[in-house]
């Protein structure tokens, strides 16, 4: 098994991955220059404590979640001096493999804090919990059954609208932020 450390090495450093984003680059910068990490946030010099350094994004561009998270990441990794790289999840799904959610679904984004070492101490993903309740009511109300002829025309519209919500809403922001923090202070 590939290690985490040769992952990190053959991943794009962050700025460049935005860079070269082009489904949802506009969003995630948007985000990005909307949200504002709380002044008063009193985790932030306690997880300064600990031996985060790196941290290990697997994502793709064209994933709405990617988009929120990554942003949100960026404050967070600027805040307390991470080096974020990239991995693309469809490049080598070895690395995803070891990081399924519910144990079957190679869902994205995931972010491995890693030590100096390259040694895994946390992993946050692929959603803060305020946005899966999201997600799952958006597609309770909009999803017909599976068998219905316009449902793959439902999980477009679906898909919009919760890109839309990504893109605007900065109460998920602040979950995402939230969510990211608790988990870096409690592994």
């Amino acid at each position: 098994m590939t290690k985490l450390e040769t992952y990190f090495q053959n991943a794009q450093d962050l700025d460049t991955y935005i860079s070269e984003m082009k489904e949802n680059q506009e969003g995630l910068l948007k985000i990005y220059e909307s949200f504002t990490v709380p002044e008063d946030d009193s985790r932030i010099e306690q997880v300064k404590q600990k031996s985060y350094r790196k941290v290990l994004a697997i994502s793709e561009d064209w994933c709405g979640d990617a988009m929120m998270n990554i942003a949100i990441l960026k404050h967070i990794s600027e805040l307390l001096d991470l080096e974020v790289r990239v991995f693309h999840r469809d490049q080598d799904t070895d690395l995803i493999d070891q990081y399924l959610t519910n144990g079957k679904a190679r869902a994205i984004p995931i972010f491995v804090f890693l030590n100096d070492q390259y040694e895994q101490e946390n992993v946050w993903g692929p959603r803060a919990k305020a946005a899966q309740v999201f997600v799952e009511e958006t597609r309770k109300k909009l999803l017909p059954d599976k068998d219905d002829e316009n449902y793959d025309e439902a999980v477009q519209q679906a898909h919009v609208v919760i890109s839309n919500r990504f893109k605007t809403d900065s109460n998920l922001w602040k979950e995402v932020y939230n969510s990211i923090m608790n988990k870096l202070l409690n592994p």
